[in-house]
């Protein structure tokens, strides 16, 4: 693998365990309100969560450029704070959690729903608050469904293409991710690399997804 196939891979990992990471505080708490709340809106957050996964990527990489952009409607706002997202490496990050997200709701989710609720009203008669039921109850024993969804949020990062091509572009070493790099080659006919870099690719997602179902059949 040649040093330029091996920085976009580089690349391409480090942004979508930074997006992981950055997924899992907001997903959780998602997951476990999802999972738990009887609120009014209730199904328009639901909907609105697993949005990303059926509207087209690039339509959400779209919204996102509508938003986030100079003329959007916070472009304004981040001009002010001297922060430019658009075509840089946190655009890359920002459309893998949009896409990822809704995976790690989901599976985290099941993982709440799984017969926790017995225990954490036991704590509750105990005195235990929501918050100690929450980190002392809850969330270890959703522990593996968490950790399932988080593996295949960081998958579905990793292979992300039709938004970040809109919102990131494709600039060498700065936005150019393994998907983005595939399609730049396969344009060019330097199909050999677009191998190499598609058996990479393939090679990270199936460990990621073969240990994610792992731990989902261990949490049921």
């Amino acid at each position: 693998m040649t040093p330029e196939l091996l920085q976009v891979v580089w690349l391409t990992v480090w942004v979508a365990t930074l997006a992981t990471l950055v997924m899992v505080p907001p997903g959780v708490a998602l997951a476990w309100v999802l999972a738990r709340g009887r609120f009014p809106g209730k199904a328009l957050l639901e909907t609105l969560v697993a949005l990303p996964l059926v509207l087209p990527p690039v339509a959400t990489g779209y919204l996102l450029l509508r938003l986030l952009g100079r003329r959007g409607a916070l472009g304004p706002w981040l001009e002010s704070l001297d922060l430019e997202v658009i075509f840089t490496w946190k655009a890359v990050l920002l459309a893998m959690v949009v896409m990822g997200l809704p995976l790690l709701v989901r599976t985290a989710r099941a993982g709440f729903e799984q017969g926790t609720r017995r225990y954490e009203q036991m704590a509750e008669t105990l005195g235990a608050g929501p918050l100690r039921v929450f980190f002392t109850i809850s969330l270890p024993l959703a522990r593996r469904s968490v950790l399932a969804g988080a593996l295949l949020a960081f998958s579905r990062a990793l292979g992300e293409f039709g938004a970040t091509i809109v919102v990131a572009g494709s600039i060498p070493g700065e936005t150019r991710t393994i998907s983005v790099a595939i399609y730049g080659l396969l344009e060019t006919g330097r199909d050999e690399q677009a191998t190499v870099l598609l058996l990479a690719s393939l090679a990270i997602a199936f460990t990621a997804v073969w240990v994610s179902n792992r731990l989902a059949r261990e949490a049921v």
